[in-house]
């Protein structure tokens, strides 16, 4: 199925994007994967990577997230889809470990990947789009904005309790809330 045959609605979901301005979007898997649960629907990627394709100039989309050797199975047809079709995908392997009380814990996450891409990019893009409410992100949307970059968050505050961290909402240039774009992502809006 080509783009050209998903039509989009004349009208979207409320974003501001400034004209000619040149977006990446950064997406924190495992974040957004529950923020979507949260609100009972599964993302259509394809729709996810139109719907910004259409609204705005959309250079650079990535997608994070820590693997075990479990879930690495089982995610796979997602990773494998994202790379052939204009993400690139970062991952790792999560680190099994032994606290000091003799329990197995399991370590990782993509926060500092995720960081260290975001302030590696170059003067082309000029506005970054969060998916996660994460408020250890807080500090990294204050370097990018410091930089002369703008910062939307996509997160929600429509489940209880808030998926999204006060503080990262607050330093965002836009809060967009996912269930606004559920009609426009969800796998039901494909299917009709």
């Amino acid at each position: 199925m080509s783009d050209a045959s998903i039509p989009l609605p004349a009208t979207g979901p409320e974003m501001s994007f400034l004209p000619n301005e040149r977006i990446a979007l950064f997406i924190d898997g495992p974040n957004l994967a529950a923020t979507a649960k949260s609100l009972d629907f599964d993302i259509d990627f394809k729709l996810l990577l139109m719907l910004f394709r259409q609204r705005t100039q959309l250079l650079r989309a990535y997608y994070f997230t820590a693997l075990t050797e479990d879930t690495e199975r089982s995610i796979r047809p997602l990773l494998d889809w994202l790379e052939y079709n204009g993400f690139t995908v970062i991952t790792k392997l999560l680190k099994e470990c032994t606290d000091a009380s003799g329990r197995r814990r399991i370590r990782g996450s993509m926060d500092v990947e995720l960081a260290v891409q975001a302030m590696q990019l170059d003067d082309a893009v000029q506005h970054v789009v969060l998916f996660s409410g994460d408020g250890a992100f807080r500090c990294l949307a204050a370097a990018l904005q410091g930089g002369g970059k703008r910062v939307s968050v996509v997160s929600t505050l429509n489940a209880h309790p808030p998926v999204v961290a006060d503080e990262l909402r607050r330093q965002a240039d836009q809060f967009i809330d996912l269930a606004h774009l559920q009609n426009y992502i969800s796998r039901e809006a494909a299917e009709q």
